[in-house]
């Protein structure tokens, strides 16, 4: 196959090149660094296009912004690809507040350009969105919740297993980032069910791996990693502390994307994160840190929370192992910690 993906040098992006690549498919790149603009020097995903055109694959980078409508269109007029895999983001809800425009532009606007060329010119080609589960904005924090010693909890067993699709996304803060990633989320929905074409939102929990160029304002598990490993100290934003994420590995992330590949279906939408049993708290991170590595952080504790942030959050897997049963997760904790540690120690040694 011919795959197009944006932000082809970000995390999934990369990991996507990677496994496609080295199946045999031919790999068309779409990323412009543009997250060194948002993010500054630590947002720089050059070093991981270096890396990937070092690879013994198939694989062409464009420098292609995608909100340049006539370029996207060009791009993918030219290359028909047989599949779309949509990465490319401001995927900060922070800095969305200081650069709205850019945020909406990026997140909304890009998307519509990617899904109007790719109607446009191949139809029936599967388009992967990367959403997120900031759709759900504050809705996931009006369940009641428990209180333990280094977490929070739903307390209901309607949600044992996580939040899943039902949840609302109307009549709650989002925060600018979840509003235009909302937009594009349902405008990816829409040419599904409208259009008819194979489409997809992955409502993405906290994605990560080593190859993650973390900042402060983006890629909490990562950052975190790198600032024990430094010796660099880390705020801690409201909650206690005993705010839960649950953790995806990258490669975890692309498998299901191949799955929807290979049986697209058309307007669909799944929660994708590591989890119940993926599900840690920032406490607990710093712990196993502690205990296991023997990296301890220097930390304090805000009593302000990011405006739209989440106490509780983990994804409820069950619907898409229900449509794509051989999937399932490669990556416990134990194995997406070690290979962040290790990954920040080699680029910090």
């Amino acid at each position: 196959m011919k795959i197009l993906v944006t932000g082809s040098s970000g995390l999934i992006g990369s990991q996507a090149v990677k496994y496609f690549g080295q199946q045999g498919h031919e790999i068309i790149g779409v990323d412009n660094n543009l997250r060194k603009f948002f993010f500054g020097e630590v947002g720089d995903t050059s070093w991981n296009l270096a890396a990937l055109k070092k690879l013994p694959i198939k694989f062409t980078h464009y420098d292609t912004d995608i909100r340049d409508r006539a370029k996207v269109n060009e791009l993918i007029k030219i290359s028909k690809p047989d599949a779309v895999i949509h990465c490319a983001a401001q995927p900060s809800h922070d800095l969305a507040a200081k650069i709205p425009f850019e945020d909406f532009d990026t997140n909304a606007g890009g998307t519509l350009n990617l899904l109007e060329a790719t109607r446009q010119h191949c139809k029936e080609s599967p388009f992967v969105f990367l959403s997120t589960n900031k759709v759900y904005g504050d809705a996931p924090n009006e369940l009641e919740l428990i209180e333990t010693d280094t977490r929070w909890d739903y307390r209901s067993e309607k949600f044992k297993h996580g939040i899943d699709e039902t949840m609302r996304i109307d009549q709650t803060k989002h925060s600018l980032f979840g509003a235009s990633k909302t937009a594009a989320d349902v405008f990816t929905q829409e040419y599904g069910l409208y259009f008819n074409m194979p489409t997809v939102c992955f409502r993405g929990g906290c994605l990560t791996g080593p190859a993650h160029s973390s900042a402060e304002l983006h890629g909490f598990l990562s950052y975190l990693i790198k600032c024990a490993v430094i010796g660099k100290s880390y705020t801690i934003f409201g909650y206690k502390g005993k705010q839960v994420r649950d953790q995806i590995h990258s490669y975890d992330v692309v498998t299901a994307i191949e799955q929807f590949i290979k049986n697209p279906k058309c307007g669909k939408v799944y929660n994708m994160g590591g989890g119940k049993e993926n599900s840690i708290s920032v406490l607990e991170c710093i712990n196993m840190l502690s205990k296991k590595y023997g990296h301890n952080l220097n930390y304090s504790v805000s009593a302000e929370n990011r405006i739209g942030d989440h106490i509780c959050y983990y994804s409820d897997l069950r619907k898409f192992k229900t449509d794509y049963p051989t999937w399932g997760l490669s990556y416990n904790l134990d194995k997406i910690f070690d290979e962040i540690v290790e990954a920040q120690l080699q680029l910090n040694s």
